[in-house]
């Protein structure tokens, strides 16, 4: 009984439903298995008929007596029996389903599960119910049943309990995965009775201990693959003799040049940085914290110390306008301490980029700030020791071409999306993370406040005072264009009613996805500059640059974005000496909705709101955005945190003993399906 043979050779089915299987990516048996249940229903209990109450839904066991077939003047089949027991009797009805009277008998005992309702005449009834004849393997009714994602008209979930049942005979030749003192260790199930018990389970306590043990199976190989990455990186440019070292007069000199103290929290990032950095291995080091938190001038050190080391530096940034952001804050604090460095983005002059690109190959230039431009020029850095990567995720295979191919730098990569530490490790499992979860003393958080409806035109009122002495305003919409499914505002709709008929004595600015870069590009630096006093948009705000003079953020229809998206807005506006305000406007009746935007008026700690949003919207919402990156799991949930931390020292610990895992053959072979599939081969 081979695992990984093909559906088509082992499933009694036509090749329609193979088809359809297919389209969900089921092809194999092993693939079947690893279909797994979305949710479950308590069918394991019977209950008496005294015990029934109308609109529950519930489990009965009884003998069929009395059924009948019969059809109505408009062509309906209805099937109808009564279900004796010693306690009374249940009348049973089903329409339009033929197939029972050929499979029903008078006296079969079954337990059906359904919906109970009040009869015709008064009497309790079970109406559509599902049911099974008591045996030894009842799958449908009468134990806990599992629920699987239906697909089209084929793939019901019934279906599939039908087809899963038998293959469950598989699980017990399955190899294990781990080695068996891990499973020990970690007190798990056997992988084979684990899928068992995932499909049908015993009890609710098997079910659990089940998902328990294939979640950390799973984030055990999640874990394995970032780290084994992690080596590989490393052990590519061993002994690559890019050493940053630090002393404490270039310490003093570093922090003698600043206006301010660093926070304790980047006091310890830059120790763990500083660290890496004199290390003969390249880092691979995540800082993340909150937009405001003084990431910009942690990375600055790092540039700082390469430069007086003799290394060059490069720092990418997604956009245009972003890049040309912190050029001026690192020529602001590292010009004065002898740093050349220059900005190449897209729409530098050509004979400006061969000016740059000979200079960075001579090494006349210590530190680099560009966009996608910096990758795709034909650039050669004289000693590239130090890159920098601001939102990551943002970039493809050409940041990790340039960094290839410049001998393999220490890299550090920045974010402004605060991520707890438990996703951050298993989403970046190949880097160290580093955390400033601390904002510098005498920053003034935004007033963030919920306005109803009827206040809208109040607050419209209040935001033209404000423009008239000279704030400006973000207005951002969910959607582009209007929509015929979803009655939120659209950006150009909105940019149209505001320009028209609220603000026309102001000069409004539309950003959105849809427009070229460099039309987005010259409509921040517009509104940067103050030639635009109202700059509605969509999310392409969210990473964007600092406005000073922007105090208010509005956010229509604001039930429609997570907390972390929403503190990610919010973070536009704030970054001045004036107070700033984030109006959060909502027509939602939904109570998960009130409670989250409720938190983002009470709670101003990004990380904070991270974790909620991840309980209660998942891993993609804390990006705002299905991103890239984050790992598509079967079982597992990223706020299972003590299992992230057990699979993880388990990873590492393997590791230690076998770098090659060459003596876990099984190990290496299923690593390599799970990479295969995060790189979609």
């Amino acid at each position: 009984m081979d695992i990984r043979a093909p559906l088509s050779e082992t499933l009694a089915t036509t090749s329609r439903h193979l088809k359809a299987l297919a389209e969900i990516g089921v092809t194999r048996v092993e693939d079947f298995l690893n279909y797994f249940p979305r949710t479950y229903a308590d069918f394991s209990a019977p209950k008496k008929f005294s015990e029934l109450i109308p609109g529950e839904t519930a489990t009965v066991v009884g003998k069929v007596q009395n059924l009948k077939t019969f059809r109505t003047p408009r062509g309906r089949t209805i099937i109808s029996a009564k279900l004796i027991s010693e306690d009374g009797s249940l009348n049973l009805t089903w329409f339009n389903q033929t197939f029972i009277a050929r499979i029903l008998r008078n006296g079969d005992e079954i337990a059906i599960s359904g919906r109970i309702q009040i009869g015709p005449r008064g009497a309790i009834a079970l109406i559509g119910g599902s049911f099974e004849k008591i045996s030894d393997e009842m799958i449908h009714a009468g134990r806990i049943v599992p629920i699987y994602r239906s697909h089209g008209k084929l793939i019901s979930s019934k279906w599939l309990r039908e087809k899963l049942y038998p293959l469950l005979d598989y699980t017990s030749k399955l190899p294990p995965l781990l080695p068996v003192a891990l499973s020990a260790k970690e007190n798990l199930l056997s992988r084979g009775e684990a899928i068992r018990q995932i499909h049908f389970p015993d009890s609710f306590e098997k079910l659990e201990r089940a998902r328990e043990s294939l979640a950390f199976e799973e984030l055990f190989f999640l874990q394995l693959g970032g780290l084994r990455r992690k080596l590989d990186w490393q052990i590519g440019a061993a002994g690559s003799g890019k050493i940053i070292s630090h002393s404490k007069a270039l310490l003093f000199e570093f922090a003698a040049a600043l206006p301010f103290k660093f926070t304790a929290a980047q006091k310890i990032s830059s120790a763990e940085i500083l660290r890496d950095l004199q290390k003969d291995l390249p880092m691979n080091r995540l800082l993340e914290g909150d937009v405001g938190s003084g990431k910009t001038v942690v990375a600055a050190l790092a540039i700082f110390l390469a430069a007086k080391n003799g290394f060059q530096a490069a720092l990418l940034a997604p956009t245009e306008i972003l890049a040309s952001q912190h050029f001026r804050n690192f020529l602001w604090l590292l010009h004065p301490l002898g740093i050349r460095g220059e900005l190449l983005t897209g729409s530098t002059p050509a004979k400006k980029k061969k000016e740059i690109a000979s200079k960075l190959k001579s090494g006349e230039l210590d530190l680099v700030v560009g966009t996608h431009a910096l990758l795709e020029a034909k650039i050669d850095f004289q000693n590239l020791g130090l890159a920098v990567i601001d939102e990551q995720h943002r970039f493809g295979v050409e940041q990790r071409t340039l960094i290839r191919k410049n001998g393999t730098p220490h890299v550090l990569s920045l974010t402004a999306t605060p991520i707890p530490r438990t996703l951050a490790l298993t989403i970046f499992g190949d880097q160290d993370v580093s955390i400033i979860d601390e904002m510098p003393p005498g920053r003034i958080p935004p007033i963030t406040r919920i306005i109803p409806p009827q206040k809208r035109i109040e607050s419209e009122r209040w935001i033209e005072s404000e423009v008239e002495k000279g704030r400006q305003v973000f207005i951002v919409c969910p959607l582009v264009e209007e929509s015929e499914t979803l009655e939120v505002k659209s950006a150009k709709k909105e940019f149209a009613r505001l320009s028209e008929k609220v603000f026309p004595q102001f000069k409004l600015g539309l950003l959105h996805g849809k427009l070229r870069p460099k039309e987005k590009d010259a409509t921040m630096a517009a509104f940067a500059a103050g030639e635009i006093q109202i700059l509605v948009a969509t999310t392409v705000i969210e990473v964007g640059i600092d406005i000073p003079n922007a105090t208010i953020m509005l956010i229509e229809a604001a039930e429609r974005f997570g907390l972390a998206q929403l503190h990610q807005l919010r973070g536009r506006v704030g970054r001045g000496s004036d107070q700033s305000y984030c109006f959060l406007f909502s027509e939602s009746d939904s109570e998960e909705a009130k409670t989250r935007l409720h938190a983002l008026e009470n709670i101003s700690s990004g990380f904070e709101l991270a974790k909620m949003d991840l309980k209660l919207r998942g891993p993609g919402e804390v990006f705002g955005m299905r991103q890239s990156g984050i790992p598509d799991l079967k079982v597992a949930k990223l706020t299972d945190h003590e299992i992230i931390k057990r699979s993880r020292d388990a990873a590492e610990s393997l590791l230690e003993k076998d770098p090659t895992l060459k003596n876990y053959p099984e190990i290496l072979f299923r690593l390599k399906e799970v990479e295969e599939r995060r790189d979609g081969n």
